[in-house]
C-alpha cells in the first residue's frame, strides 16, 4: 500500500457518548432509558473507553496511526447549567496527555451529538440562548486545556438536524401532514400506515436511526421523553439530532462561530473547524439540478459560515444517485454496509473535490468507514477510499488528514451496538479489545 505524505494526519475517530459509557447527565441518556425508547438498547456502558483509553491510544500508536479524533462531552463538563466539573476536565487533560506519549495528535470534537439533559429542558438547539451557553462551555474547556491542542472541531456534522428535518418532511408530506404534527396522534397514525416506499430509509441519513418501532410504542416514548425533561409537549424536544426549523439550523452556525471566537482569543495558534456529513452527488442526465440543489442544502449554504476556517471536516460514508426525475436511489443489485448505505468508498475522495471547489482552507476527513462483520470488506474500503485521497492531494488540493470511522466497534445511536465500524473489535461482556487485520493496514499507510 502507498502511504500517505510526511506530515500527514492518519488516524481514526470516536464520539464520547458511543464510546465512554455511563454518560448520565446527557440527553441521550434520558431518551435512551425511558420505557419505551427508541434506542434498541441503552449505552449503559459502552465500551468502557472512559476507563480504558489508555489501552486503546496505545494500540492505536502500536498499529502505526498518528492522529485521534475524540469529543469532550459537555453534559460531563457542565452536568448542571452554570456547574462545571474540574476533575472531568481532568480526565480529558489525561486523555490528550497519553496520546501526546504515544506520538499521537489530538483532535478535539467540542460537541458530537450529544448535549447536557438541561439544555434540552430549556428548549435546547432551538432556543437562541444555546449560542452564549455554547460558547460559555467551550471557553471553560480552552482555558484550561488549549495550551495542548492544534486542532479543535467545534461541532459535528453541523448539518445533521437539517438531513432529519428534509427526510422527515418529505416524509410527512407524502401523507397529506407537516412535520410540527409529527407528535400528534393522527399524524402518527398516517405514519405508521404509510406505503413502505413513501417512508424514509435508515440509510438516507448517516447516522444510526430505528425507524422499525410501531406507532404506539413511538408515540409514548415520545411522551416520556417530554416527561423526563420536564416538558408538557414532546414537540418542544430539540436535540441535536431531531427534527429542527431554518432558524434552528442557523443557530448551529451561529454556535460554531461563537465557539471559534473564543478558541482564536484564548489561543489564537488553534486551527479550528466544523465538519458535515456529506454525500457524493451523482445525477444521471435529467437529475443534475435535484443534486445540484441538494449539495447547496448539504454543503454550500453553510460556506458563508465556515469560509475563514482554518480547516473544514469532510465526512462521508457513500454517495446519492439521482434519476433523470430528480429522485434519489440505490442502484440495483449493489452491496449494502450494516447501515443500509451502499458500499461505495470512491466518495470520500469524490467529496474532498467537490468541497475543494468552494472551501479554500485545509481539509481533513474526519469520519469515513463501513459498518461489516467482515473485516476483509473494510480493508477493501479503506484502500480504495485512501487509494482516492492520494491522489486529491497528488492534484494539489490540500487534504491534510484521514480519521476512519470508527476506532472500535461501539453503540452507534438509536441502533445499539450492532453496527460493527470499529478498526477494534471489543467483547462486551468483558471489554476485551482485539485489533482487527484493518488497524494495521491502516496504520501501515502513515509515515512517521
Amino acid at each position: 500500500m502507498s502511504k500517505f505524505p510526511q506530515g500527514f494526519m492518519v488516524g481514526a475517530s470516536t464520539a464520547a457518548h458511543q464510546v465512554e459509557g455511563n454518560n448520565i447527565h446527557s440527553d441521550y441518556w434520558v431518551q435512551e432509558n425511558v420505557e419505551h425508547s427508541q434506542f434498541v438498547e441503552p449505552s449503559g456502558d459502552a465500551v468502557d473507553h472512559y476507563n480504558r483509553y489508555e489501552e486503546d491510544i496505545r494500540m492505536m500508536a502500536e498499529a502505526g496511526l498518528t492522529a485521534y479524533r475524540f469529543s469532550i462531552e459537555w453534559a460531563r463538563i457542565e452536568p448542571k447549567k452554570g456547574e462545571f466539573d474540574d476533575k472531568e476536565i481532568e480526565h480529558y487533560r489525561k486523555v490528550i496527555a497519553c496520546c501526546k506519549e504515544n506520538g499521537i495528535e489530538p483532535i478535539v470534537t467540542m460537541h458530537h451529538f450529544t448535549s447536557p439533559a438541561w439544555l434540552i429542558s430549556m428548549g435546547g438547539w432551538e432556543n437562541e440562548e444555546v449560542v452564549d451557553l455554547f460558547a460559555n462551555y467551550v471557553k471553560y474547556v480552552v482555558e484550561r486545556l488549549g495550551s495542548e491542542l492544534n486542532y479543535i472541531c467545534t461541532i459535528n456534522e453541523a448539518n445533521m438536524r437539517l438531513q432529519l428535518a428534509a427526510i422527515m418532511k418529505k416524509y410527512m408530506g407524502s401523507m397529506g401532514g407537516g412535520a410540527k404534527d409529527a407528535a400528534n396522534a393522527d399524524a402518527m397514525k398516517k405514519m405508521a400506515e404509510a406505503p413502505k416506499q413513501d417512508a424514509p430509509k435508515e440509510g438516507d441519513v448517516q447516522v444510526g436511526l430505528n425507524l422499525g418501532q410501531g406507532m404506539n410504542t413511538m408515540m409514548m416514548g415520545m411522551m416520556e421523553c417530554a416527561k423526563a425533561f420536564g416538558l408538557q409537549d414532546p414537540r418542544g424536544i430539540h436535540t441535536f439530532v431531531s427534527m429542527c426549523t431554518p432558524q434552528g439550523d442557523i443557530l448551529v452556525m451561529k454556535a460554531h462561530q461563537a465557539a471559534k471566537k473564543v478558541i482564536k482569543e484564548l489561543y489564537p495558534d488553534i486551527k479550528v473547524g466544523i465538519t458535515l456529513s456529506l454525500h457524493d452527488m451523482q445525477p444521471e442526465a435529467g437529475g443534475e439540478d435535484a443534486a445540484a440543489k441538494e449539495w447547496d442544502e448539504e454543503f454550500r449554504h453553510y460556506l458563508p459560515y465556515i469560509a475563514d476556517d482554518d480547516f473544514f471536516g469532510a465526512q462521508s460514508y457513500t454517495r446519492q444517485c439521482f434519476d433523470a426525475e430528480g429522485n434519489k436511489y440505490t442502484p440495483d443489485g449493489v452491496e449494502l454496509t450494516q447501515m443500509g448505505y451502499e458500499f461505495y468508498p470512491q466518495a470520500i475522495a469524490n467529496v474532498v473535490r467537490a468541497v475543494a471547489k468552494d472551501f479554500k482552507g485545509d481539509i481533513i476527513v474526519t469520519e469515513n468507514g463501513m459498518a461489516t462483520a467482515d473485516d476483509s470488506r473494510r480493508q477493501e474500503y479503506i484502500k480504495t477510499a485512501t487509494a482516492g485521497l492520494q491522489e486529491c492531494i497528488a492534484d494539489g488540493i490540500p487534504l491534510k488528514g484521514y480519521m476512519h470511522w470508527s476506532l472500535m466497534d461501539n453503540f452507534e445511536w438509536q441502533k445499539g451496538f450492532s453496527m460493527q465500524f470499529g478498526l477494534i473489535a471489543v467483547d462486551r461482556s468483558n471489554m476485551k479489545r482485539t485489533a482487527k487485520e484493518s488497524l494495521y493496514l491502516l496504520g501501515s499507510m502513515a509515515t512517521k
